[in-house]
Parts: C-alpha cells; structure tokens; sequence
C-alpha cells in the first residue's frame, strides 16, 4: 500500500479494534513514513481508550437501566466577581467529542470547539447563573450547590441519574454518584465543565465592556495582581462580590 493510501485508510479508521489491528500490522512496515503513520495510530488508539474511560461510568448505569443520565458542574467559585455558573448536560448514547476532557486541561479554542459540539449533540442542556449579589447572600458554597440544582432542573427530559463532580445536590429526587476530581473521570460531567467555562467566559468578556478598567475579559474575575491593582484603584464594581475578603476592603465607587 502507498504512504499517501495507507495514510487516508488510517485516518479513517474509528474503532479500537480496528486501531489494534493496524498497530500491529505497521510494526512491521520498514518505511519512515509508515512510521509517523504508526505513531499517528498509537496516539489515536490513546486517545481511544482514555475516552473509552471517561464513559465507562455512563456505560455501567446505562446497562442498569438508566436512559437519561446528566452530568452537573459548577464553575466561578473562587473569583472576585461575577456570577457562579452551572451546567447541566445529557449526552448521547455515541457523541463525536473527539479531545473532551476537564475544561480546565483544554485551551480556550478547544472549549469553545467542544461546547458548540456538545450543545448540538446533547440530548439536554441547561446553564444557570447565580449572580454575585445572591452569592454574597448564600455563602459561595450553597450558591455553588443551588446553581447546579438550577442546572438540572431547568432539563428539557426526564433525568433519572445525576452524575455530580464531588458533591451531592440538596433537592434533586433522583439518584446521585458523586466522583471526587469528576470532570476528569466521567465524560458527562466533562462535557459540563466545558459548558459552563466557555458560558461563564463569554459573560465575564461582555461585563469588561460593561466596566472597564478591571480587564475582566483577561481574569475572568479571579484575583490576579493585575485584578487588585484595579480593585485598589477604582473600588468594586456591580459585580463584584462583597462578602470576598478584597472587595469588603474596598470603597463602592458604584453604589
């Protein structure tokens, strides 16, 4: 086979079966460019398999009986300002997510590649904002749990497991698994961190219009020193939360 055909057949190629089956069929093929192809192989059939494991946790409860399960998580716990925000989503039996994983572990691109193909793929998708004012109100820490409450309420489908990043959510009459580190272990609570991430970013750029001078599009809210030199010098804005220890010390030059 030609370097040129057996590059296309490669690449082409989408079960792990099949991967295994050209892994060892390239190992004996001289060439150098037969080669890259065989570490193109390698790296796919890796990527295969970590993906294999971020679903297995789905697969178990799906064979258990569990048709629609939704993976939860928060981000904007730790900024200054801004809202905390949740994601709730319900993926299909087979998505094409190639490279999902915590949103954390992913560049901006990639997020926003993948959030546009999980919210097109997705059996259901819910966010929910809990704005810094009701943060301050709550505690950060009953907001984070009400925000992802929100989440799975706001479904479009009847959800009958919730897969939730460390936690279980007051409120929520269906059957919870909570894995520590989540959103690194389970492909629906990935898919949610990501949804989360790239909604939470895209509001934090539109409030660095709204204010400027904190150069929220940069930090997202969180305290950078470029962040405390703005809140030093201008005071906190609207969205800032005022029950974080900075912002308290503050003047409220928008009141």
């Amino acid at each position: 086979m030609s370097l040129a055909l057996l590059r296309a057949h490669c690449e082409g190629l989408r079960s792990e079966a099949s991967l295994r089956r050209w892994q060892r069929a390239l190992r004996d093929d001289p060439r150098d460019g037969a080669r890259a192809v065989a570490a193109a192989v390698d790296r796919r059939l890796r990527e295969h398999q970590r993906l294999g494991r971020l679903f297995a946790a789905r697969r178990r409860l799906r064979a258990a009986g569990a048709r629609w399960v939704a993976g939860v998580d928060e981000v904007g716990v730790g900024p200054l300002a801004g809202p905390l925000v949740a994601a709730a989503v319900v993926l299909p039996d087979d998505p094409d997510l190639p490279g999902l994983n915590d949103s954390k572990r992913l560049t901006r691109i990639a997020r926003e590649r993948l959030a546009e193909s999980i919210r097109a793929q997705a059996l259901a998708c819910a966010v929910a904002e809990i704005p810094a004012p009701e943060v301050d109100r709550m505690n950060v820490y009953r907001a984070s749990l009400e925000a992802m409450r929100r989440a799975v309420v706001a479904l479009r489908g009847p959800v009958d497991h919730v897969m939730v990043d460390a936690r279980i959510l007051p409120g929520i009459d269906v059957p919870q698994t909570a894995l520590v580190g989540g959103d690194g272990l389970d492909a629906s609570i990935a898919a949610a961190s990501i949804v989360a991430k790239v909604h939470r970013d895209a509001l934090m750029r539109r409030f660095c219009a709204r204010y400027p001078g904190y150069d929220f599009a940069r930090h997202k809210g969180y305290a950078t020193s470029a962040h405390l030199a703005a809140l030093r010098r201008l005071g906190p804005s609207p969205i800032h939360r005022r029950s974080f220890a900075p912002v308290a010390q503050g003047e409220l030059p928008w009141s």
